[in-house]
């Protein structure tokens, strides 16, 4: 199970956070290097720690109940880092949500079993966790709250038809989302994802 360990940064007093999640193998230190590239110079930082620097143990496309107790772990993690923040005295419509590869796919999960009017989120090569889809998980509405998705296509992580079904519920359940599929782009963020989310996500 993973221990509450995160790391925060950016503008103290601020009214806008920011909650990055890294992906395998990463930490939390290597995603907050990312917010150098955005326009989030008004944010707060909140970055959690994956125990073993991983949110649970197989493919994203395992069934949930093969990813457990560490899935749900991991969504407690990123509800209580939420808590924290709107203790801090920052609404949820402030908040805002970035993951990469397993950080976006816990980011969509998460976002979608709790769609609110959030500040936006960006969802860099990831999708809803499970061997399938499973509608029954997802309820809210994200009353037009902007969301990016991209990826490669093909991935070797993350299949594109994964990305098109996330895409779909996110819209179902009232988000703004913009996808992008980049041809041969390899297991990474390019430039012109940086460039979108400065644009439709983080706008100063």
């Amino acid at each position: 199970m993973h221990e509450i360990q995160i790391i925060k940064a950016g503008k103290s007093n601020a009214n806008k956070a920011l909650i990055l999640l890294h992906g395998r193998g990463a930490s939390a230190h290597d995603i907050l290097s990312l917010t150098s590239n955005l326009n989030t110079d008004d944010f707060a930082f909140y970055a959690p720690q994956a125990t073993n620097n991983s949110w649970y143990p197989q493919s994203f496309l395992a069934k949930p109940e093969a990813n457990e107790p560490w899935l749900s772990s991991a969504l407690n993690v990123v509800g209580q880092v939420v808590e924290e923040i709107v203790k801090d005295g920052i609404s949820k419509e402030n908040i805002y949500f970035l993951g990469f590869s397993q950080g976006a796919c816990l980011s969509a999960e998460f976002i979608a079993r709790n769609a609110t009017k959030y500040g936006g989120a960006v969802i860099f090569t990831g999708g809803l966790i499970g061997d399938q889809i499973y509608n029954e998980h997802y309820s809210g509405n994200f009353e037009g709250t902007p969301i990016f998705i991209g990826t490669s296509n093909p991935d070797f992580h993350v299949p594109v038809e994964r990305v098109y079904a996330t895409t779909n519920i996110l819209k179902e359940l009232g988000a703004d989302v913009t996808e992008k599929v980049y041809n041969n782009m390899g297991h990474t963020i390019n430039q012109d994802e940086i460039d979108l989310v400065n644009k439709l996500i983080f706008k100063s």
